[in-house]
């Protein structure tokens, strides 16, 4: 008989996530997939799973789950605080939830998103190959509410071999990497130098398909209408406003904003934990370029 883990409390948005589907951009699906990937995958291997495994992507917290057997989860991404069948957990380790046991996850106190893996993977039906809910295409499992049941999966790997995974502090103003954009000629000479020259806040504005900033706008030395062109994750889209748009993993395949920069892929976790109020800051090429 297959386990079950049911959403007692989703908290404010959660979804199952997992890498997400490629090969279908030309007909225009996105990849979608987790936003923070580095948590996810490590949430898996705590719990013995393949990377690709299902787990659940937890905005701010809030989260209450029950399971119907024993069950080995693992929580990583935000700091959040966890209990276990009424007991203190901790993040980044395995956690054992006896059959009816819940688990707890408390407000984020830093960090925007949390990710929970159970040994044995969420095994609800794949769309186009991936589990994974995209919030713009609409496609994969609905984002979750309470009263859900989620079958657990068995494919395994071993047991898992290591007691907790340490996380390096968390940064409370975090630098991202830039490369120049496909449409840096839109903009002045000095646009890199703008990006580089001061911090962003991170405004309210934000979900899982992108990140508004608030700071130095961009000036444009070109006007008009750019053409829809292929998007990516990690673009920083320059609407007439000049006020930077970060793309993350729901992004549109398309977009119709020049684009000036582009955030490289593996700083995209650490702009999947950004808050509202949050201060970041830009780097081109390992230094930060003057004003």
């Amino acid at each position: 008989m297959t386990g079950k883990a049911e959403i007692l409390d989703p908290g404010p948005f959660a979804t199952v996530q997992d890498l997400g589907r490629t090969g279908y951009a030309a007909v225009g699906v996105g990849r979608s997939g987790a936003a923070d990937r580095g948590a996810l995958k490590l949430a898996n291997r705590l719990v013995g799973n393949p990377e690709t495994h299902a787990a659940l992507e937890v905005t701010l917290g809030g989260l209450r789950m029950r399971v119907s057997e024993h069950s080995t989860v693992a929580v990583t991404g935000a700091e959040v605080p966890v209990q276990a069948g009424g007991r203190a957990g901790a993040t980044y380790a395995p956690i054992m939830l006896r059959p009816g046991e819940e688990l707890r996850l408390g407000t984020a106190e830093r960090g925007m998103r949390s990710y929970v893996a159970v040994r044995g993977g969420f095994d609800v039906p794949p769309v186009l190959g991936a589990r994974a809910t995209d919030t713009l295409g609409r496609l994969g499992p609905p984002p979750l509410t309470a009263g859900v049941s989620l079958p657990i999966g068995r494919l395994v790997h071993g047991w898992p071999t290591a007691d907790f995974a340490p996380r390096p502090p968390w940064i409370e103003e975090p630098l991202l990497r830039l490369e120049p954009g496909p449409r840096l000629d839109w903009f002045t000479d000095y646009a890199l130098s703008t990006l580089a020259s001061t911090a962003y806040t991170v405004t309210s504005d934000l979900d899982r398909v992108g990140v508004r900033l608030s700071g130095p706008a961009l000036t444009r030395v070109r006007h008009g209408e750019l053409a829809p062109e292929a998007a990516m994750p990690g673009a920083l889209q320059v609407p007439p406003s000049g006020v930077l748009i970060l793309f993350l993993a729901d992004h549109p395949v398309t977009g119709g904003y020049p684009v000036a920069a582009v955030v490289p892929e593996p700083d995209l976790d650490l702009a999947a934990q950004l808050r509202p109020g949050q201060r970041v800051r830009f780097t081109l090429r390992g230094r930060t370029l003057a004003a």
